[in-house]
């Protein structure tokens, strides 16, 4: 164990160093557009894999990928497919769309039920799904229709009422999940409602038994691309819980229900998910006989596909795709993440009272030239490239590639210049006063920065330390938080998910999936309960109002919104995003009908393997 944890620091400091000569020798990095393409499942082109393996730089792309599995061989009859959830912590275990919080639930949750609305490759809502939708000539009012033969595990239909009702209990101000916001409260009568003022949401109406209505405040270009509540609550279960007892209940944590193709079957907490196939799902009966979800170490991630004890895992730690690349066993899948890496500074609170944040112009971190310099202060072209070999890039702004339309790709964010971090630190007074090399604050009081960084794979410890050493040659002192990282729950408890913010924290780095639908308001909207720095203005609000307004159909003029959002927050840098990120996916050779990404039109009912038993490398 001893020589385990000295070979662990030396590959950190060996990286911190390699950065930070990488940081001093580089004049130019990636351009901000790379690896804007998003393979749809075409043909890779002849050479590709030729190229790949005699890769002399180390550095590779995701257009290096496909992002649909080869299909080899004949298909059997069933057989049970492993999905490996990769985790440095157990899975929190709140199984339900309506109060989940964190990723690792939502691995589990896609294979056991899923939304009523399916969306194509552009994120518009399609009526492909498990219900139809349409629209009043004003865009105000929709009319779902959830098709016939949708039902739930246990046999009952998935009716109006169950998607009504996951309305009403996240409405409810009883509610204690995090997803009530203006997507809700844009519906005809939802804040009366919440506030108490009424005792049902006038703007809902259950017409059958499955048909249901929906009348919006103000039509917005969101409604078609992401921003309605699209997952029901089976109200044949629930319908009689105190609402602030669902998330808690055996229902939600030990025999969750879902309409997927697979039905739970049991759950060892935190550890794994047995499920078998739901012959009635409304796709049709899917093609394998039982799904194990199990969650696996990212140090033990190689081994366990290697080994054939899972068939593909929720994350590949890119940072070790150039060892295995030519793993035997696998096919590598790639497509662009909806996501991004970043670094938040808190500078305020979340008020439970009124459900927005309260933002404090004292706050520690509360100059915007502090939060400008410690941008600066980084380099996250070296970071991409040393840590993930260029399947991490430098990230400008904070709507990412995966959102072609609206990635403003003429935006260089703000570059890697030391210089100007000290110059900037300089304007605001935070100066060396006593000559030990570390800047005090503006009062010439010592300045102490906690930053906040999970734990996970190899690369965590070594980047965080790489940031702090940037910072630190700025005359910053940054320290992690409490001298180690935080695992993944207790990281997002203490920047404030359940709304408790640990003051102990001044900065913290995290990642955002930013979803189907580009509008930000639930990231960094007044009433977000994710946006965790608690950063709120005037001029925020009205950018991100502007960008769901009725002007804003005219995807042009939303075009210019949030290409004027972007800038905006590269001036007042609430956050800043570090890394935009391929997804690489390794998929046994066993597997049949496998995709990553959207609009690929293979759902997860569709996979199929060609031998039961495992699959090794040779």
């Amino acid at each position: 164990m001893k020589n385990r944890s000295f070979l662990k620091a030396l590959f950190a400091i060996m990286l911190v160093l390699m950065l930070a000569l990488t940081a001093c020798s580089k004049e130019s990095g990636k351009p901000a557009d790379s690896g804007k393409t998003e393979q749809k499942g075409e043909e890779k082109e002849e050479g590709k894999n030729e190229e790949k393996a005699e890769n002399k730089d180390g550095l590779y792309s995701i257009e290096d990928f496909n992002n649909v599995k080869t299909n080899e061989g004949e298909a059997i009859e069933g057989g049970n497919f492993t999905f490996g959830l990769v985790s440095d912590t157990p899975f929190e275990g709140t199984l339900n769309w309506n109060f989940y919080s964190g990723d690792p639930d939502s691995q589990i949750l896609q294979w056991f039920d899923e939304a009523l609305l399916t969306w194509d490759a552009n994120y518009v809502y399609t009526n492909d799904g498990a219900a139809s939708y349409e629209t009043s000539e004003d865009g105000k009012t929709f009319t779902f229709k959830i098709k016939d033969n949708v039902k739930w595990h246990d046999g009952q239909p998935v009716t109006a009422e169950d998607w009504a009702f996951a309305f009403e209990v996240i409405g409810n101000a009883k509610y204690d999940g995090v997803r009530y916001g203006s997507d809700f409260s844009n519906i005809v009568g939802m804040e009366d409602y919440h506030n108490g003022k009424a005792d049902k949401i006038s703007g809902i109406e259950v017409v059958d038994e499955k048909t249901m209505k929906i009348t919006f405040n103000e039509a917005t270009p969101s409604l078609l691309t992401g921003s309605i509540w699209t997952y029901p609550l089976a109200k044949h279960i629930f319908g009689d819980m105190p609402i602030d007892k669902i998330s808690s209940s055996p229902e939600v944590r030990e025999k969750p229900i879902g309409f997927g193709p697979y039905k739970v079957d049991s759950i060892v907490p935190g550890e794994s998910v047995v499920m078998s196939r739901f012959d009635d799902y409304w796709r049709g009966k899917p093609k394998l006989d039982s799904v194990t979800v199990k969650v696996i170490n990212p140090n033990v991630v190689v081994q366990a596909l290697e080994k054939g004890e899972v068939d593909t895992v929720s994350s590949f730690p890119v940072d070790q795709y150039p060892a295995n690349a030519e793993m035997s066993n696998v096919e590598f899948l790639g497509n662009i993440d909806r996501a991004y890496t970043y670094i938040g500074f808190k500078l305020g609170t979340w008020d439970k009272e009124k459900k927005a944040v309260k933002t404090d112009p004292n706050a520690k971190m509360a100059d915007p030239k502090l939060r400008q310099a410690m941008w600066h202060a980084v380099d996250n072209n070296a970071v991409g490239d040393k840590f993930y070999h260029g399947l991490r890039w430098n990230a400008t702004t904070l709507i990412p590639p995966s959102h072609p339309e609206f990635h403003d790709a003429t935006n260089e964010g703000r570059k890697y210049d030391p210089e100007t971090a000290k110059k900037l630190l300089d304007e605001a007074g935070f100066k060396d006063v006593d000559g030990d090399g570390m800047r005090e604050d503006k009062n010439g009081k010592p300045l102490v920065i906690n930053f906040a960084s999970m734990s996970g794979g190899d690369t965590a410890e070594p980047l965080a330390q790489y940031y702090i050493q940037a910072w630190k040659a700025v005359g910053l002192n940054v320290q992690l938080l409490d001298g180690r990282l935080q695992e993944f729950n207790t990281f997002y408890d203490r920047v404030g998910q359940t709304g408790d913010d640990d003051p102990a924290v001044d900065i913290y780095q995290g990642a955002w999936g930013v979803g189907i639908d580009v509008d930000p308001r639930g990231l960094y909207g007044q009433d977000a309960l994710f946006n965790f720095t608690r950063y709120s203005s005037a001029e925020n609000d009205a950018l991100l109002a502007d960008g769901v307004s009725e002007k804003a159909f005219d995807v042009d003029y939303r075009k210019e919104v949030y290409k004027k959002w972007q800038q905006f927050m590269v001036d007042e840098v609430p956050v800043f995003p570090t890394l935009y990120r391929a997804v690489v996916v390794p998929v046994n050779k066993r597997v049949q009908n496998y995709a990553i990404g959207d609009g690929t039109g293979i759902y997860l009912g569709d996979i199929a393997l060609t031998q039961k038993e495992e699959l090794p490398a040779k």
